[in-house]
Order: C-alpha cells, then sequence, then structure tokens
C-alpha cells in the first residue's frame, strides 16, 4: 500500500504474493467434429451452425439424436443407411456381392442415405473420447430411391462442400478445440473433398491450436491393385500450405459399431418388401415360413407386429435372410478412421501425453481392414519423395490384431515437423506459454518482469521434461529460456514496447526405425 495513501493512524496489512504466476497446460485432445445430425436443438433452441461442447455421449444425444418413444415402441432410430441387392450377370470384380442361388448379387446403397458423424461420434467414444465440441451443419437429406452404380466412387449429393465450409468459421472463436474431424468429407466429390481439406489446414496454420484428421476417398472399399491411384489423388489435393498441422490415416475400417438390431429390412431395397420375397421365398424354392412373415408385413392382420418382431421372426426363420442382414450390416459398419483416432489420441494424451505417438495401438471396436497392406506396401506411404506427403497405414498384424501404424504428418519429408507427436506438443506448450503471458501485458519491460517470466516458463518446461516430454540428460539439455536486454532485445525493441522471450526445447522423437545388428563372432576359449 502506498504511503500516501495511509493518512489515519491505525494499523495496515499488505499481503505479498509469495508464489510466481505459473503456465497452466492447456488442454490437448478436444476434437471438433463437423457433419450432419439427425437433429440439432435443444429445448426449443436451434443448434444448428453452432459450435456446442460436449461432455459426453448422453450430451450428443440430448442435443442431435431423436428422442426415444415411450414403451412399448422400441428406440428412435438414428442413421438409416438403405442397400439394394441388384442381380449381375456374373461375379462382380469390385465392390460387395452375394451368392445367392447359384446367382451373383451386388450390394450397392443408395448414396444419399450413407453418412458418418453419428458412428463416427460413438467410436471417438468408444475409445476413450472425452470433451468433444461438435458444429451440425444440417440434418439427413431425402432419399434418391435407388442404389449407386456398380464401380462408382460413393458421393452423397445431400452432403455440400458450401455445408462443411460454413462450419470452419465457427471455429476461429473457439480456442479449446485441438483436432479438426469432418468424417462426411469423403463423401464429397474428388475436387471439393480438395478444397475442404486445403481449408482446413490453412485454418489451422492460421490459428496454430489445432491439427486436422483426413480420411481418405477410395480407403472404404480400395483396389487391392489400384488404390495408389486413390493415394496419389489425395496428395495432390491436400495442397501444399501449413502440411504439418494435417495427418491422413488409410484406410477404413470395419467395425462394431452398428449391431444387428440396427439393420433390417426396411434398410433393404428402400423398405419395399415386395423385392425381398423373390430372394427369400423364390418359385424354384419356396420357404413357406419367410413368406408368411413377408406377407403379414405386408397385409397384418390385426395389431400389427412392430419392426423389430418381424425383424426377430425373419432371422429365425431364414437363413439367407440372417445373411442378407449380416453382410449388410458388416458394410454399413465400414467407418472412416478419423473418429477412432480422436479417441485414440485422447486415450495416450490422458496416460502419458502429447508427446507420446499415438501408434502401435489398437482402435477399439475394429475387427476388420479392407485392405491388408504389406511392409511394401506402406513404405510407398509412409515416405514419398516426390510431394513427400506421409499417410499413416493401419494394418493388421497375426497375433497382435489391428494397429495403428504410423506416427506422421502430412508434412513426411521435414525434419523439424515428420511427427504429429512432435506437432502437438509444440502447441500445447506454445499455446499454454502464450496464455500465460498474459498476465504480463502492460507491465513495466523490465529486468523483474523478465526475470519473471523466465522463471515462470522454466518451471513448465521442467514439468514437462521430468514426465518425459522434453529429452536431456539435464534441464539444461532438455530446454533454455531466453528474455533481456542484449539477449533478446534491443533499446529500440523496449522503446517500440516488445517483451521478447526465446523459448528452446529439445522434444522428444518417436522411434519409428529400430534397427538391430546382428554379427557373428569367432569362439573364444575360457
Amino acid at each position: 500500500m502506498p504511503q500516501s495513501n495511509i493518512k489515519t493512524p491505525g494499523v495496515y496489512i499488505n499481503e505479498l504474493n509469495a508464489f510466481p504466476n505459473s503456465v497452466v497446460p492447456v488442454s490437448t485432445a478436444i476434437p471438433a467434429f463437423i457433419g450432419y445430425t439427425p437433429r440439432a436443438d435443444y429445448e426449443g433452441k436451434s443448434f444448428t451452425n453452432v459450435a456446442q461442447k460436449i461432455y459426453s455421449f448422453a450430451d450428443f444425444q440430448a442435443f442431435y439424436c431423436f428422442p426415444d418413444p415411450a414403451a412399448p415402441a422400441g428406440q428412435a432410430v438414428q442413421y438409416s443407411p438403405e442397400y439394394y441387392l441388384m442381380k449381375q450377370k456374373g461375379q462382380p470384380t469390385e465392390g460387395d456381392y452375394m451368392l445367392i442361388d447359384g446367382i451373383y448379387y451386388a450390394i450397392l446403397p443408395d448414396p444419399n442415405t450413407i453418412y458418418y458423424l453419428y458412428n463416427s461420434i460413438k467410436l471417438f467414444y468408444e475409445n476413450g473420447g472425452g470433451e468433444a465440441y461438435i458444429v451440425s451443419v444440417g440434418s439427413y437429406g431425402t432419399t434418391s430411391g435407388k442404389p449407386i452404380a456398380l464401380g462408382e466412387q460413393l458421393i452423397n449429393p445431400n452432403v455440400k462442400l458450401a455445408d462443411l465450409e460454413g462450419g470452419l468459421p465457427l471455429l476461429l472463436n473457439e480456442q479449446e478445440p485441438t483436432m479438426y474431424i469432418c468424417p462426411e468429407a469423403t463423401l464429397l466429390s474428388v475436387a471439393e473433398n480438395g478444397t475442404l481439406m486445403q481449408q482446413m489446414l490453412q485454418q489451422c496454420g492460421n490459428m496454430q491450436t489445432a491439427i486436422s484428421i483426413f480420411d481418405v476417398i477410395g480407403g472404404r472399399n480400395p483396389d487391392p491393385i489400384g488404390y495408389t491411384k486413390d493415394i496419389a489423388t489425395f496428395r495432390e489435393n491436400t495442397g501444399a500450405n501449413c502440411l504439418n498441422y494435417g495427418a491422413a490415416y488409410y484406410p477404413f475400417i470395419g467395425t462394431t459399431i452398428m449391431q444387428n438390431t440396427d439393420i433390417n429390412y426396411t434398410n433393404l431395397f428402400g423398405g419395399d418388401v415386395k423385392q425381398l420375397m423373390p430372394l427369400l421365398s423364390p418359385p424354384s424354392n419356396p420357404d413357406q415360413a419367410a413368406a408368411t412373415i413377408l406377407n403379414q408385413i405386408l397385409n397384418p392382420a390385426g395389431a400389427p407386429l412392430t419392426v423389430t418382431q418381424y425383424h426377430n421372426a425373419l432371422l429365425i426363420a431364414s437363413k439367407l435372410y440372417s445373411s442378407i442382414i449380416n453382410q449388410v450390416l458388416a458394410i454399413a459398419n465400414i467407418l472412416p478412421p478419423s473418429g477412432g483416432m480422436a479417441g485414440v489420441i485422447t486415450t495416450t494424451d490422458n496416460q502419458i501425453g502429447p508427446w507420446q505417438s499415438p501408434a502401435n495401438t489398437p482402435i477399439i471396436g475394429a475387427v476388420s481392414l479392407p485392405i491388408w497392406l504389406s511392409e511394401t506396401q506402406q513404405a510407398g506411404l509412409n515416405v514419398d519423395a516426390l510431394s513427400g506427403k506421409s499417410i499413416n497405414a493401419i494394418r493388421f498384424f497375426n497375433g497382435m490384431g489391428i494397429l495403428i501404424w504410423g506416427a506422421r504428418t502430412l508434412d513426411g519429408n521435414s525434419q523439424d515437423w515428420r511427427y504429429i507427436s512432435i506437432r502437438r506438443t509444440m502447441i500445447m506448450i506454445e499455446q499454454s506459454c502464450k496464455l500465460a503471458a498474459r498476465a504480463y501485458v502492460f507491465q513495466p519491460n523490465e529486468k523483474n518482469t523478465w526475470e519473471a517470466v523466465k522463471a515462470m516458463i522454466s518451471s513448465f518446461l521442467n514439468s514437462i521434461w521430468k514426465e518425459g516430454g522434453l529429452q536431456g540428460a539435464s534441464a539444461a539439455d532438455a530446454y533454455s529460456v531466453d528474455c533481456g536486454l542484449g539477449t533478446t532485445m534491443t533499446a529500440d525493441d523496449i522503446l517500440n514496447g516488445y517483451m521478447n522471450v526465446t523459448i528452446k526445447v529439445a522434444v522428444v522423437h518417436p522411434a519409428e526405425f529400430i534397427v538391430i545388428t546382428f554379427q557373428q563372432q569367432m569362439a573364444v576359449s575360457n
């Protein structure tokens, strides 16, 4: 208390801060999902085109899912893809198909009904997800009533580039998100997907607070030989800016997110049960039990049963129906890996820290892959001499299962920013120090302030080093902080109001290539 303020006789108390300001680490694993949801409203308020923070899947359901109807009705259907079984002249050379009574049927989706965000959110929380931001850009569109042509790229006309682009600016005022994820970007055309990816990278680079996690078009049903064209196309469309703020994963993954209660006869032929009759009970080999149930669905007598009851009856009555449902369910469960990766990164950060690479670990819920990449095939994804853009592989290993087998950003040839763990650790350190330094804005630009800033940041970096985020046998080897006249500032800097702080850190690098050398030696006598 200044003495000039003491004018009345008495006792006065001055409280002094015994401890300096400290750097509080920012959150490192808060994804922002952009895409389409079943609905987007809560208590009469619309949440379309709003960046809304959620803390659990229950929160997601409250804001973005249909409420369950009253008993005895079953749960509300949140996502209902539609598939068609189309007769083929011979065995299809690509895509999914079934052999029924000696005839091949291609299983083709109605592209207007395919969406990924809802199941990606479930995959995120299944893998340990926590806090997240949701930007709903709209609800599901109308169906087309027809399947996609065999061999065509899956493009959903209801998924609009303008909608997804419009979700990005909504995150400009949000400092918490550290990952941008748009699972439905792969439902755009190749050119529009490229435009969106470049905008996501540019925004991440400008904000310096998040990375973008990408999926690769073609990873859903890759050609065992021609898949390299999809990889090349992806690399050509990601641009050249801010590549160290992006990471890509390939291929898609087969999951267990959707169960057999989520797929039934209403998901086949656009819900037209009449088209199921020739398959389940053909004139050449009639199945009376299945035909009876189908007729009851078409012409219910008395109080009709629920869809679930009819579905369960068909599963018992017809092995073919059960096989069709299982096949369609497996196809519907093939998802882009970005949502699962967000969950894996969250778990890794919570257990260790952002300096631990989210690799050599499984994705919970992943049970199959549309393509099994070998070491030779992955080499072309991991290192590309022409573009330098690395793509992280998801691979199957005997005795170990499906593992994430890559830890690189898109800037794979950069010695500084090659690895995801380095990029994310630096984002955490930079943003933490930036926010802590705000306490010293407008403070006197003199030695006491400089020393306080140095001590504050040094203490923070020392804790990171002790946790294993920085390498070095001693703290001096792990980091250094400089701030002062003659070291980081000139007299002109001080006159102009600049306080420059220089921080150097030795971030740990992952052991991506472990080389073990063996050599034989001559026998020696004892």
